[in-house]
Formats: structure tokens, sequence, C-alpha cells
């Protein structure tokens, strides 16, 4: 009789299908929380954004004239994130969306705020 010592063909296929079988419901949820991270990201900077702006019109009795974020004093855009601003004297307008993300974000001043939460 042979002392053969290790792990027969069958166990090793078998733990490989398991390990598969794991990965293959591992990976679309590693996907969604990424996407939700990303999409935290470009609504927190939307939030942020409308402070910058109310800073502004507390100042300056109207919002800024400028469509560029990036003027807005506090106001850090995060990289990947797009944030477009349609600006008017008594409200403004913005949305924004993050480039691995999956959802746009609305924010109207003149209608209550965020208007799609996350």
């Amino acid at each position: 009789m042979r002392n053969e010592k290790g792990f027969t063909l069958i166990e090793l296929l078998v733990v490989v299908a398991i390990i598969g079988i794991l990965a293959a419901i591992a990976i679309p949820q590693f996907s969604a929380y990424r996407a939700q991270g990303f999409n935290a990201r470009a609504s927190s900077d939307l939030r942020n954004l409308a402070t910058a702006e109310e800073a502004y019109f507390a100042a300056n009795a109207a919002y800024t004239s400028s469509t560029d974020p990036t003027t807005l004093t506090g106001f850090k855009q995060s990289p990947g994130v797009t944030i477009s601003i349609q600006p008017s004297s008594s409200a403004f307008t913005a949305s924004a969306f993050h480039t691995s993300g999956n959802k746009t974000f609305n924010w109207d001043s003149g209608n209550g705020g965020l208007q799609n939460a996350p």
C-alpha cells in the first residue's frame, strides 16, 4: 500500500468551483457598491456647490452669473465629477454626475434644493 499525501483531482475541482461561484456573486455586488460611492461623490459636490452659491448670495444679494463652479470661493470639485450650472439673479439650477456613477443629481434653489436625493 502506498502512503500518498495530497489532494485528489476531484477535491481540487470542487474547491475551484466553489471559489468561482463565490466570485460570481461578489463581483457584481462590488461593482454596485462602487457606483454608489461615485454617486455619493457627485451628490456631495452638488450640495457643496449649493452652499457656496448661498454664501455668495448672502454676500452679494444675487447668485453668481458664472457657469464655472470652480470660481466660487470655498468650492472644490472632486475628480471625475461633472457639474453644470444654469445661473440667474434670483435662483440657480445645477446638475452633477460622476463619470463612473450611474445617476445624475439636480439642484433647484427656487424649488427646495436637491430634487432627486440618493
